[in-house]
């Protein structure tokens, strides 16, 4: 049976957590965060381990989150667009 992704409040102390992660960003410019970003979800993900876990994990973030506008050329527009984040082709 698999796991179920905990999404109630699980961290000891958040405000501690909060500014650490802050701190973390501190100094960096936006694509130097970007990529603290990725490196830190995956290595999170890599100690959760669990692919269904991660799977509702993904779902949950993204829900309620619409996709981005394709301009005239089919090409994503918007931020992600511009940073060269691949795009999942519709089915």
């Amino acid at each position: 049976m698999a796991g179920m992704l905990n999404i109630e409040p699980n961290i000891a102390a958040p405000d501690e957590f909060y500014e650490a992660l802050i701190e973390t960003h501190r100094d960096l410019a936006p694509e130097q965060s970007e990529l603290v970003n990725a490196k830190l979800i995956l290595l999170l993900a890599n100690h959760i381990g669990d692919l269904d876990i991660l799977r509702q994990a993904m779902a949950h973030a993204r829900a309620g989150i619409a996709a981005e506008p394709e301009d005239s050329t089919g090409a994503a527009s918007g931020p992600g667009a511009a940073q060269g984040h691949p795009r999942k082709e519709a089915s």
